[in-house]
C-alpha cells in the first residue's frame, strides 16, 4: 500500500491533476487505498470538505443515495419530497464555494458529476475528485486519463505478511515450530498470487489450524480450487460484476482462457485464432483487428498482459473463478497441466463442449469416445502422445478446433467425420505425411504444419482446401524446391502464409509480384547453393514478420541495406547454421529493422561481432550461441562509436558515430567531461532489451562497454570463456 499511496500523493499534490483514477481487479485493494487516503486528508485541514462515497452503481446510478451522503456530510437539510434535480442545484451551489475532495469508490459506469451536484474540479477552485473502478475505461471516460494509477498485486513478502497477520497466535506458533507446516502455509499463500482479497479469505479459513495434518488437508483442498474452501463467494463475487457487465461474446472469450494451464502465458494470436474458429468473432486481417476483445478483458482486469506485450495470462484466482463460472454456465472438461499419464475415462468425454488435456504426459488415446457435442479439443504439449485410435474422430462431428502441436503423433487417423473442423494445429510433431483424404476437411480455415521436421508428403491436399485463411509450413521439412510447387493460386482466402524455400529460383519468383508474396508472413530460407542475399529485396512480402535463414553452407554475405524511409515489418530474425557467413552489412541508421524485437544467431562461427544490433530500438530478446569466432558482441571503439560489422578482409565496414572514431577514442567519462558525457548518454541503446542469452561462445572477450540498459529482466551467460 505504501507505493500506491506514494503515487496517489504525487498526483494529488500536482496542481494540474484534478481528476485522479485508481483501477484494478476486484479484491486488489482499491477501497483500502481510498479509505487510508481519506483518513489522512481528514486530519490535514487544507480542504473545507472531504467525502468518501461508495458509488457501487449497477444498472442504474443511485443519485439519491450519493446526494444524501454529500448532504449529510456537509450538514445540509434533507427533504424527501424534493426532486433530485433540485438537490443537485443546491449541492452544486454549496460545493462551488468550498475547496473539496470527493473520493468515489467502486464506480462501475460513467456518469456526469453535475447530475449529482458535484462541480467539475479544476485548477482555479483547487478541488479534487479521486475515483476507483475495476475498469480502466471508466476512469478514462470520467476524465482521469492523464492521472491513472493501476493497483499492483502484492509481492512475495507483502503477501506473506498479510497472510500471516490474519492467523491465530497458535497457528503462527505452529508455523514457527514446524518446517512442514510453514511449507504448506507458503503453498497456500502462493495459490493466492498476491491478490489481497484471496489472501484475506484463505488466511481466515486456515486461521486456527495447528496440526500438520490439518495444514496438509487445507493445502490439498486449496490446490484443488478456492471453491473448496469457505468464503468462496466473498472472493468470487467482486469479480463476478466485472464478468457480468461484459457482452455475451467477450464472456465466451474469457471462459475460453480457463482451458489453459495454471500460470501459463497465452499468445494473443493463438487466442484470437481459436475464437475465430469457434465463431465468437469474425476473421479480420491483420489479427490485431481482433485484439479489441483482449483489450476489453484487460480493461476489466480479467486478463493480464506480459511484459513483451505478445502474450496474456490469467491470474490463478481469476482462472479458478472462470472455471467456477464455466461449471455453472457450460460444460467444460479441464485437466490441463495436471501431469496426467492417462486420459480421462471414456465416459467423461460424453457431454463436454470443450476439453483441454494440454500440457500432460498422456501417451495413448487408442479409444473412440462418443462426444458429438465436442467443439474444442486441446491436446498440445503431450510430447509422448503417439497413439490415436483409428476411429478416434468418428463421433466428433461438431469439432471445430483440434490442437495436436508438440505431441508425438506420426500420422492422423481417419478424419472424414471432421467435416466442421476449422482449426488444425500439427506443428512440432513428427508427422511424415497427411492422409490421402485430407481434402475432405473442406471447412478448414487454419492449418499449422510449421516445424514438422519429418513431413515429406502432403499429396497436394493443401491446394484443395479452398477456404484456408492461414497455411503455415514455416521451417517444415516439406519445403518448396521447384517453382511449380507453388500450387496455391486457388486459395483466394489465404492471407497468412508461412513457407520454407529450398532453391533460389523459387525465392526469385516470390521476390517478384507473385500473388503469394503479400500473404507471406513467415519465410524460412534453406538454400544450400545461396552465397549472398539482400534481405531487403523482399519488398513484395510487405507483411513479412519472421525470417529464418538456415543451413546455407555457401552463404558468406547478408546485406540489409534499404532506401531511406522504408521500414520492414520484420519482428523476428534467426540466422542458423551458416558456417561461411562473415559479413552482415547494415548501411544506415535508423535502418530497415526498426520493428525487429527478437534476434537469434546460432552456429555462425566466422562472425566476430554484431555491432549493428546496438541501435535496434525494438529489440526485446537477443540470443547468440555456438559462434566460436565471436570476440565481442558489441565491439566499441568508444562509447558513442559503433563499428557496423567487420568485413571479410578484417577492415571495418561502415561506422555510425557521434564524432570521428579517432576523436571518440580520446574521451574519458569523468567530471571534467560532463558535457560530453551528457551528450553520449542521450543516445540510449537497447531501449527495450529485456532478455539476453549467450551460450557456448568459446572466444568471447567482451560483451560491450558499460552502458545503460533501461529494460533488462534477465541476462544469462553459459559456457563462455570471457578473458
Amino acid at each position: 500500500m505504501e507505493s500506491m499511496l506514494e503515487q496517489l500523493n504525487q498526483y494529488f499534490e500536482d496542481h494540474e491533476k484534478c481528476m485522479i483514477g485508481v483501477w484494478g481487479q476486484g479484491g486488489v485493494g482499491k477501497t483500502t487505498l481510498l479509505t487510508v487516503f481519506h483518513n489522512q486528508l481528514n486530519g490535514c485541514g487544507n480542504f473545507h470538505v472531504v467525502i468518501l462515497i461508495d458509488v457501487s452503481n449497477l444498472e442504474m446510478l443511485d443519485r439519491k443515495a450519493i446526494q444524501h451522503t454529500i448532504a449529510e456530510r456537509m450538514g445540509l437539510p434533507w427533504v424527501d419530497t424534493e426532486t433530485e434535480d433540485a438537490r443537485a442545484r443546491l449541492l452544486m451551489k454549496t460545493l462551488a464555494k468550498r475547496r473539496f475532495v470527493i473520493l468515489l469508490d467502486d464506480v462501475r459506469k460513467k456518469f456526469r458529476l453535475e447530475e449529482i451536484g458535484i462541480p467539475l474540479p479544476n485548477t482555479d477552485n483547487g478541488s479534487k475528485i479521486i475515483l476507483a473502478s475495476r475498469d480502466e475505461d471508466v476512469c478514462i471516460q470520467m476524465g482521469a486519463q492523464h492521472s491513472l494509477i493501476k493497483m499492483q498485486l502484492l509481492d512475495n513478502q507483502a503477501s506473506w505478511d498479510l497472510f500471516f497477520s490474519n492467523l491465530s497466535t497458535d497457528a503462527q506458533r505452529s508455523i514457527h515450530s514446524s518446517y512442514s507446516i510453514k511449507w504448506r502455509a507458503e503453498a497456500i499463500k502462493i495459490s493466492c498470487q498476491g491478490l489481497p482479497l484471496a489472501l484475506h479469505v484463505t488466511s481466515r479459513a486456515v486461521a486456527g489450524l495447528k496440526n500438520p495434518n490439518d495444514w496438509r488437508d487445507a493445502m490439498m483442498a486449496i490446490n484443488t480450487g478456492l471453491s473448496e474452501i469457505g468464503g468462496v463467494d466473498e472472493i468470487f463475487q467482486p469479480m463476478k460484476y466485472s464478468y457480468d457487465k461484459l457482452d455475451a461474446t467477450t464472456k465466451k472469450c474469457f471462459l475460453y482462457c480457463t482451458l489453459f494451464p495454471e500460470h501459463s502465458s497465452i499468445r494473443k494470436e493463438q487466442l484470437v485464432e481459436y475464437w475465430i474458429a469457434e465463431g465468437f468473432i469474425p476473421p479480420t486481417e491483420p489479427w490485431k483487428g481482433n485484439f479489441t476483445i483482449i483489450k476489453k478483458l484487460k480493461s476489466a482486469c480479467l486478463l493480464q498482459e506480459t511484459n513483451s506485450g505478445l502474450k496474456v495470462r490469467l491470474h490463478n484466482v481469476l482462472r479458478q473463478f472462470g472455471q467456477w463460472l464455466a461449471n455453472q454456465e457450460t460444460n467444460f472438461l479441464i485437466q490441463s497441466g495436471k501431469n496426467l499419464e492417462n486420459a480421462p475415462e471414456i465416459e467423461q468425454w460424453d457431454g463436454p463442449q470443450r476439453i483441454s488435456l494440454m500440457s500432460n504426459d498422456i501417451v495413448d488415446l487408442s479409444f473412440s469416445p462418443k462426444c458429438t457435442n465436442l467443439e474444442t479439443l486441446l491436446l498440445q504439449n503431450n510430447p509422448n502422445l503417439n497413439v490415436l485410435g483409428s476411429k478416434f474422430f468418428k463421433f466428433m462431428t461438431n469439432l471445430k478446433v483440434l490442437d495436436l502441436s508438440n505431441t508425438g503423433i506420426k500420422e492422423l487417423p481417419e478424419c472424414d467425420a471432421l467435416h466442421r473442423l476449422q482449426h488444425l494445429n500439427l506443428s512440432k510433431t513428427p508427422i511424415s505425411k497427411l492422409p490421402r483424404r485430407f481434402w475432405v476437411l473442406k471447412e478448414l480455415r487454419y492449418l499449422d504444419l510449421s516445424l514438422t521436421e519429418e513431413l515429406e508428403e502432403t499429396y497436394d491436399n493443401c491446394s484443395k482446401l479452398l477456404k484456408l485463411r492461414v497455411l503455415n509450413l514455416f521451417r517444415s521439412n516439406y519445403g518448396i524446391r521447384n517453382v511449380s510447387d507453388l500450387n496455391l493460386d486457388k486459395l483466394k482466402e489465404l492471407n497468412f502464409l508461412g513457407i520454407t524455400i529450398c532453391t533460389e529460383d523459387v525465392l526469385k519468383k516470390l521476390k517478384k509480384k507473385h500473388p503469394l508474396a503479400k500473404s507471406t508472413h513467415r519465410l524460412s530460407l534453406n538454400c544450400p547453393a545461396m552465397k549472398s542475399t539482400h534481405v531487403t529485396d523482399f519488398n513484395q512480402m510487405e507483411h513479412l514478420q519472421e525470417l529464418n535463414i538456415e543451413s546455407c553452407p555457401e552463404l558468406t554475405e547478408l546485406v540489409m541495406d534499404q532506401d531511406e524511409g522504408v521500414v520492414s515489418k520484420l519482428e523476428v530474425l534467426t540466422l542458423w547454421e551458416l558456417p561461411s557467413l562473415d559479413t552482415i552489412l547494415v548501411k544506415s541508421l535508423p535502418h530497415y529493422f526498426k520493428k525487429l524485437r527478437e534476434l537469434t544467431i546460432y552456429e555462425c562461427p566466422k562472425l566476430e561481432n554484431i555491432n549493428w544490433v546496438a541501435r535496434l530500438e525494438s529489440l526485446d530478446k537477443l540470443v547468440v550461441s555456438r559462434c566460436n569466432g565471436m570476440v565481442h558482441i558489441i565491439a566499441d571503439t568508444a562509447k558513442g562509436a559503433h563499428v557496423m560489422q567487420n568485413t571479410r578482409d578484417g577492415t571495418c565496414g561502415e561506422v555510425e558515430t557521434e564524432m570521428p572514431v579517432d576523436e571518440a577514442s580520446q574521451i574519458t567519462i569523468n567530471e571534467d567531461t560532463k558535457e560530453t558525457n551528457e551528450e553520449v548518454e542521450e543516445n540510449i541503446e537497447f531501449p527495450k532489451l529485456r532478455s539476453v542469452l549467450l551460450t557456448d561462445l568459446q572466444n568471447l572477450v567482451s560483451i560491450c562497454s558499460p552502458r545503460k540498459f533501461p529494460s533488462p529482466e534477465n541476462i544469462r551467460v553459459k559456457s563462455v570463456q570471457i578473458w
